[in-house]
């Protein structure tokens, strides 16, 4: 499992753990907030389907994240 492996972003699994549980409702929310907040344009089910599930998006966000700061602080 991707988790795991702490080479990948340098987190533990219980620090990454954390970060979801206190992160994901927020994102929900937010989530849920845009959909409801303007008129629909197309057909419930229509559009882009996402691949990622919030843990993979989270974790993508992280590593590109810590990549760009290692970068910087050269």
């Amino acid at each position: 499992m991707i988790i795991s492996n702490r080479r990948i972003t340098g987190l533990a699994v219980g620090v990454i753990a954390e970060l979801v549980e206190e992160i994901a409702p927020l994102w929900q929310e937010r989530h849920q907030a845009r959909l409801t907040s303007r008129p629909r344009k197309r057909a419930v089910g229509a559009g882009a389907k996402h691949r990622l599930v919030f843990v993979d998006r989270l974790l993508a966000t992280l590593v590109r994240a810590l990549r760009h700061a290692d970068k910087a602080a050269v």
